[in-house]
């Protein structure tokens, strides 16, 4: 039965100043029961206690992330230096996907660069099927260019047929595609959906006074930044049609994910999109893994 959790993106600041575990238990507490990692550090000390929240509080671990080469910025263990690990973590966390969060920014630059990643996420991801682990490919907004008439994100799929896909619904809609008929596209291919809101905010008072002092181009600029992500039910996607076809594609887990909170608490935006989808009837989805719980 797919599974609501937690995209742990939101919770980095919290692993660090709490540690792993009692985050997870403060989840938990909410009622959601599988997390999703990702910029967060699988060190020692953070592995043994995700290792410990899936045994005591029953907190599945939904999938890891990983990139395909090693790079600097955020904590993510990278195929091409760290296999051997991932594939051990993966096995003694009990996940059977890794991810890819997102297109290097380098493979951005062309077509040729975007395949050239491709080519080598396809070599990873026959690598780890042979150790009964999957490789999936996160989507922002930018796969669904067309480049010599079709998505970007066709492209990819066609050089890395192994690598599977995660959803995210909504850079899907940020893409301008509809995310019922994309997650129906997709089907069998997206055991991980991530369920984001897309909010349209208010105008802010300064670009009002951005036009009062005749600066139309600044009126403009935040004329145009005012989508925002929201906490799901928040905003318009119609997630009462966009989970049950997410389940009937397939999906294993889906994932609450806000990139950027306005102000308020990640505990706060959680609680908000968890009573909403309980409100929506999808209370089921939050049930706990009953053979972990207690361990």
């Amino acid at each position: 039965m797919a599974r609501i959790g937690v995209q742990a993106m939101m919770l980095k600041n919290s692993f660090t100043e709490i540690g792993a575990y009692e985050t997870l238990a403060k989840v938990a507490e909410i009622g959601y029961r599988a997390v999703e990692v990702s910029q967060i550090p699988m060190d020692a000390k953070n592995t043994a206690e995700l290792e410990r929240a899936r045994d005591v509080l029953g907190v599945e671990v939904a999938a890891l992330s990983v990139n395909v080469t090693a790079t600097g910025g955020a904590p993510v263990d990278a195929l091409d230096t760290d296999f051997a690990k991932i594939v051990d973590d993966a096995h003694r966390l009990g996940t059977r996907h890794l991810r890819i969060g997102m297109l290097p920014l380098p493979a951005m630059a062309s077509l040729e660069k975007t395949l050239e990643f491709a080519r080598t996420a396809e070599g990873y991801a026959q690598r780890l099927q042979a150790e009964g682990l999957g490789l999936y490919y996160h989507n922002h907004h930018v796969e669904f260019a067309k480049v010599e008439g079709r998505h970007l994100l066709d492209h990819i799929r066609e050089v890395s047929p192994t690598m599977g896909l995660e959803i995210d619904v909504h850079w899907v809609q940020r893409g301008g595609l509809d995310p019922v008929r994309t997650l129906r596209r997709y089907a069998g291919q997206a055991p991980m959906v991530h369920l984001k809101d897309y909010r349209i905010g208010a105008l802010p008072e300064s670009a009002f006074g951005h036009l009062q002092s005749g600066d139309f181009p600044a009126f403009m600029q935040d004329f145009r930044n005012v989508v925002q992500f929201a906490e799901v039910g928040e905003g318009n996607l119609d997630f009462a049609e966009i989970i049950p076809e997410a389940v009937l594609a397939g999906a294993e887990y889906l994932l609450v994910e806000q990139d950027e909170l306005y102000g308020r608490t990640v505990w706060e935006a959680l609680q908000t999109s968890y009573d909403n989808l309980n409100t929506l009837g999808f209370g089921d989805l939050f049930a706990a893994p009953a053979q972990t719980v207690g361990k």
